[in-house]
């Protein structure tokens, strides 16, 4: 985890919270994916059927051509876990922003698997990052021009989840093998089908913008309470995303846990909701863009426990023209992808961010 220091001389900031971490419903779609084959092999194939329908899926690959990073040969895998920040649909309520038509990528992680899968690495993205962003292609032909000096998530609204995956790799020089995106309405409804998720706060944390007001303690937090924990970067540390962020990084394995503890491959009614619900929230690249790819891919998470994952965020330093948005501390970044690239752990160094968000600590990942 990055070490945490107050950035010299700059005051809170104060911008509008971005939405959410949803991301952590990708392990729960595709866990919870995986069971729903055992209903297919009792007689209800009908169900598979209809879970299957609910997955959306986009050809990236098909996009992104082959001017991309070579795949990994050594077993171990990327996935670039993202939330959007759209406020459509159901969204408009629970984003707390106007419907203007527009999405962003609120929160962005690379999710590392190492090879064997038994451990992970997760690497966060501030959405507020300065980057160089490349030409791409979306997922309908069009084209867009490379930009330099743009906040990461306009690729998002640029050109979708191609042209993220484009920067991502631009920046990582990281083959992405795969794509997994949750949106406000169903990472709430993921949690609630799962009970809530329990998590101790060390702190009071009360933030008028994502409507959170939770006292110091335990606490099992619904679909709507969660939201509003994994969006909050005003009512604890320093005001900023990077706090945010690791606010996140602690409730993706206090999620982790509760799909662990609930019995839904005993409880047929139970998991047929739940992977309903998680298959329909979610939109893939196409290689998981089915049950039976979803299974196969829970199939290689499931020995992954929280203890097994490592949580950190790209180094970055906040930028003297503006304190709202951060920089790529360049060598240090290096470090952390020349790791992943060669199946190592990130080094220890790398992890002492010079820009932290003073949010650590907050949650008791346990």
């Amino acid at each position: 985890m990055p070490a945490e220091s107050t950035p010299g001389g700059r005051g809170k900031s104060r911008r509008r919270a971005p939405r959410d971490t949803r991301r952590k419903g990708l392990k729960v779609a595709a866990w919870t994916a995986a069971g729903i084959v055992l209903l297919g092999g009792t007689g209800a194939g009908y169900l598979y059927f209809k879970l299957n329908g609910n997955i959306q899926s986009l050809d990236i690959d098909q996009a992104l051509g082959t001017d991309r990073p070579e795949k990994a040969d050594d077993g171990s895998e990327n996935i670039l876990v993202l939330g959007s920040d759209t406020r459509s649909g159901g969204n408009r309520k629970l984003g707390g922003g106007t419907d203007d038509g527009s999405a962003r990528s609120d929160t962005a992680m690379v999710v590392h698997v190492h090879k064997g899968h038994k451990k992970a690495s997760v690497v966060s993205l501030p959405r507020d990052t300065i980057v160089d962003r490349p030409a791409c292609t979306d997922t309908g032909g069009g084209s867009h021009p490379a930009a330099s000096g743009v906040m990461f998530n306009s690729a998002y609204s640029t050109g979708g989840a191609a042209c993220t995956v484009k920067t991502v790799e631009s920046m990582t020089d990281l083959r992405m093998d795969h794509y997994l995106e949750v949106d406000f309405s169903g990472f709430e409804k993921l949690v609630d089908e799962l009970g809530g998720v329990e998590v101790t706060t060390t702190e009071d944390i009360a933030d008028p913008d994502s409507h959170l007001d939770l006292k110091a303690g335990t606490h099992r937090l619904d679909g709507e309470q969660s939201l509003g924990l994994v969006r909050t970067r005003h009512g604890v540390g320093d005001g900023s995303d990077l706090g945010r962020i690791q606010l996140q990084q602690s409730f993706v394995k206090a999620l982790m846990r509760q799909v662990q503890e609930v019995g839904v491959l005993s409880n047929p009614k139970k998991l047929y909701d739940l992977a309903d619900t998680a298959t329909k929230a979610v939109t893939t690249d196409s290689g998981l863009g089915s049950v039976n790819s979803l299974m196969s891919f829970a199939d290689g998470l499931k020995g992954i426990r929280p203890g097994h994952m490592t949580m950190a965020t790209m180094p970055v330093r906040y930028d003297p023209a503006d304190p709202n948005r951060v920089l790529p501390v360049e060598d240090e970044s290096r470090l952390v992808w020349d790791a992943l690239k060669h199946d190592r752990p990130i080094p220890r160094s790398a992890m002492e961010n010079p820009s932290a968000g003073e949010a650590r600590g907050v949650i008791d990942a346990g």
